[in-house]
């Protein structure tokens, strides 16, 4: 007769045993930079810069000292280009935003078409500056440029999918990731997706988040409007779509747990 210690142990590891079937992961399905050595310096050598696209939302300030006629009246030179939008609300003034239209160009006060399609933010400022000198329309202006409508789109597994916009004009492929909550248990980290456009020209690349040379990858720097996409390990589709193979592990790992508490409550 088994004594009922040896019958706990027994429908322990049957527990076990069918946990392991039913959910195991290995460490090579979850873990980030396996491959990576301690103490190692990884160098960051992207010089990625986003570009300017079409549909690109620009706000754009011009500024230069201003000047005070005879009768004291301070003038503002800059006034023609800094236009305010009419029925703007709210604390300040609200500038009107420039939009690159589909032939790369946005239309701006006096210079007229401005052909940005293409350039950095950087580059952008520095062609408005060099129009205002070939118009001596204005000395030394100091042009501020924002891209407005930088984010991104994260889909798939992880836990919190959505449109995320972005602050600055650089962030990561992990910076975005842990925006989204990270990946989930099913995600695949060997496989991640990214989709870029670029004036209707769209690029799919993958990355892989178990490597090092994620670091090293063209797309490991998101661009404006790119979409991520986590696509799901090879469980979770199984589980999704009603794998037979999933069916019939259940059906023993359930055969395995009825006899096991049949043979404990008879003896």
């Amino acid at each position: 007769m088994i004594k009922p210690f040896s019958r706990r142990r027994l429908l322990i590891t049957s527990v076990v045993i069918s946990l392991f079937f039913t959910s195991c992961k290995t460490r090579q399905d979850i873990v980030y930079f396996q491959n990576a050595k301690d103490f190692e310096t990884i160098v960051d050598t992207d010089t990625f810069t986003a570009k300017l696209k079409v549909g690109d939302i620009l706000n754009i300030y011009i500024s230069v000292l201003s000047s005070t006629t005879p009768e004291g009246n301070i003038i503002d030179p800059a006034s023609p280009y800094n236009i305010v939008r009419q029925g703007g609300g709210g604390g300040g003034a609200n500038f009107i935003d420039y939009l690159i239209d589909v032939e790369g160009n946005i239309d701006f006060p006096v210079l007229g078409k401005i052909k940005l399609v293409g350039l950095t933010t950087e580059e952008a400022k520095a062609l408005i500056k060099k129009k205002f000198a070939e118009g001596k329309l204005l000395k030394d202006p100091v042009v501020i440029l924002r891209l407005l409508n930088y984010r991104i789109t994260i889909d798939g597994e992880v836990r919190s999918p959505g449109v995320y916009p972005v602050s600055g004009e650089r962030v990561s492929i992990l910076e975005a990731l842990g925006m989204a909550g990270g990946l989930t248990i099913k995600g695949r980290r060997d496989n991640v997706m990214v989709v870029r456009d670029f004036n209707g020209t769209k690029t799919v690349s993958r990355i892989d988040l178990t490597t090092k040379e994620v670091f090293n990858s063209p797309v490991y720097f998101l661009a404006q409007n790119d979409y991520v996409y986590v696509e799901p390990n090879n469980s979770a589709i199984s589980v999704a779509s009603g794998d037979t193979r999933i069916g019939t592990i259940i059906s023993i790992t359930s055969f395995l747990l009825t006899t096991a508490l049949i043979f404990v409550t008879r003896n």
